[in-house]
């Protein structure tokens, strides 16, 4: 939600285990949801058997989400859950924001710091994609407890956006 108002469509950038299962909880909540795998046979598996048997196997996904290895394919979403690992986070991101609409809301999703830089992935987001909302999705969770609706607890921060 931003300023009251729920989300209609968001995409999940990141096909591993923890991705899809946003993007299938997502789903599974009524929200048109696009997942971006940079795997095309990932994506494929998603879109088609409603699986990620590379990630997740064993989990069936909701049929409502879509999946696809087209980054550009992601950018009409009024938010996203940026779920890349941090070593990649950076290159994914500057594909991404001049494409997405400018102050979209970005969920950073991903633990882990740029090897590089040794910067978070918030500071990362803030060089890459400045035009961004960043918010910080954070555990205790495991993705498969999560894809198959067991208990478990997640924190979501995101400074104040005023209209």
């Amino acid at each position: 939600m931003l300023n009251g108002a729920a989300f209609r469509a968001v995409s999940v950038i990141g096909g591993g285990a923890w991705g899809v299962a946003l993007g299938h909880l997502a789903a599974a909540n009524g929200v048109d949801t696009l997942l971006w795998a940079r795997e095309p046979e990932v994506a494929e598996a998603i879109d088609r058997r409603h699986e990620n048997p590379v990630f997740l196997p064993g989990v069936a996904l909701h049929p409502a989400l879509r999946a696809t290895s087209r980054i550009e394919d992601t950018a009409a979403a009024e938010a996203f859950l940026f779920v890349v690992p941090a070593q990649h986070g950076r290159t994914v991101m500057r594909a991404l924001a001049p494409l997405a609409r400018a102050g979209a809301p970005v969920a950073l999703c991903s633990k882990g710091i740029e090897q590089m830089t040794g910067m978070l992935p918030t500071g990362v987001l803030a060089e890459a994609w400045p035009e961004a909302v960043p918010a910080v999705l954070s555990g205790p969770s495991f993705a498969r407890d999560v894809a198959l609706g067991l208990p478990t607890a997640v924190t979501l921060a995101v400074i104040n956006v005023a209209s």
